[in-house]
Order: structure tokens, then C-alpha cells, then sequence
């Protein structure tokens, strides 16, 4: 089954797909918004699709019912993760792609987005995909089951540019876990792009900024 999505095309005729994932208890619609806020001036017609999670318990929330890619079982996302979760997640990511592919994009001029939980699923789909994308942008959050990317990583993702960004004083998933994330990826010969801003679990200005002249480089 494909996820409901929600899209915007800059321009008639997109020859670039952004598939941009949401957080933990949010929608596709978090982050419509931020289509108008980026500075896309001399970037190609895009298409941003923003597809809304599967509603689940999540156990961490006392069983609460939200849309999620995955559960949180517990505080220490690092112990204790929902790999079937992530896993069936995943798949919904890629059946996303290869529907892009399907219109006429082709995986490399495909960007895999995502904010916390949809950063953790950029990263989970995105470095095991066996065709080249054309970026991950990974806003808050960091690599899941990072035991075993080193083994499940497709070499078809190894040189594809990678965005990471992160607020100094989040208190949902601390700085240092994403600096963790980063390293691990620095190790494994990834390029990474790193950011942090003085912000919490959120997006600033500034990172707009950054994410727009990225975005222009990605795709020229």
C-alpha cells in the first residue's frame, strides 16, 4: 500500500522529486509550509511530496494512537528500538521512490527528507537504497539501528551528498546523539554536511537558509 501524500510542484513539468518525511505525531502537512520559506531561485521545477505516516501506538506516549514511522519504545532511543517498525517504514519510503521513478524522475534527481523520526527513516531508506539519490537532508534526528548500517549499506549511496542538522539544546533527541550519528557516517566514508543551530527540536531561519543553498548545489 502507498502512502496518502500531499504535493506541491514548484513549476509545471518537475524533473526533481523531494520526498520530505514528517516527525512523530505530525502529517504531511508540518511542513508545506517550508516550500515557500526556502529560496529555490535557479533550482530546476521540483516536486516536494510530503506523505503522512501510518497511525500506530506508540508505547512511549502510554500507548497513545498518532501517525508514526515507528514506535518509541522507551527514553533511550539507542537501547531499545522498533526494528520491525523501521523495517516496514522503510518500505513505504521506497514504495514512495519508485513510484517518483515510475512518473519519470529518476532515483538521481530523487531527495530523501526528513525531520526526527523522518530524518531517522531518510537515513534508514536512503543509505540502504540500490540506486544513487541525489541527497539526504536530515534535519533532528540521527542513524537507527546503527549496529548494523555498516553491513546493510547499498555502495549506491556511498558518495551521495548528505545534509545533517541539529539544535544545540534539543531536549527530545539530544545534540550529541546526532553528533554520534555524524561520526559514524564520517567513519564509514560518507560526506557529511553538518550544522547546529541555537534552537531546540525545531527549525530556524538560518537552517532554511542553509537548506536552500544545499538544495541549489544538490541540484545544479
Amino acid at each position: 500500500m502507498t502512502l496518502e501524500t500531499i504535493e506541491i510542484e514548484t513549476a509545471p513539468n518537475p524533473t526533481v522529486s523531494v520526498i520530505w518525511l514528517h516527525g512523530l505525531g505530525a502529517d504531511g502537512n508540518d511542513f508545506v509550509p517550508i516550500v515557500g520559506e526556502l529560496d529555490l531561485s535557479g533550482c530546476p521545477p521540483i516536486r516536494f511530496v510530503f506523505p503522512h505516516a501510518t497511525a500506530i501506538p506508540v508505547t512511549i506516549n502510554s500507548g497513545y494512537v498518532m501517525r508514526a514511522w515507528y514506535d518509541i519504545l522507551g527514553a533511550d532511543i539507542a537501547k531499545r528500538e522498533d526494528e520491525a517498525g523501521l523495517r516496514k517504514s522503510q518500505g513505504s519510503v521506497e514504495r514512495l521512490i519508485a513510484k517518483e521513478i515510475a512518473r519519470g524522475t529518476p532515483a538521481k534527481r530523487i531527495i530523501l527528507a526528513g525531520f526526527s523520526q523522518g530524518c531517522a527513516m531518510t537515513l534508514q531508506t536512503g543509505l540502504r537504497h540500490p540506486e544513487q539519490l541525489a541527497g539526504l537532508l536530515c534535519l533532528s534526528g540521527y542513524v537507527p539501528l546503527n549496529e548494523v548500517i555498516a553491513t546493510e549499506r547499498d555502495p549506491a549511496n556511498q558518495n551521495t551528498p548528505i545534509f545533517m542538522a541539529h539544535g544545540r539544546a534539543d531536549p527530545v533527541i539530544p545534540i550529541q546523539r546526532a553528533e554520534q550519528s555524524r561520526d559514524l557516517l564520517s567513519s564509514l566514508g560518507y560526506s557529511v554536511e553538518w550544522h547546529e543551530y541555537m534552537m531546540q527540536h525545531s527549525v530556524c531561519a538560518e537552517e532554511l537558509d542553509d537548506i536552500g543553498a544545499w538544495l541549489k548545489r544538490v541540484l545544479a
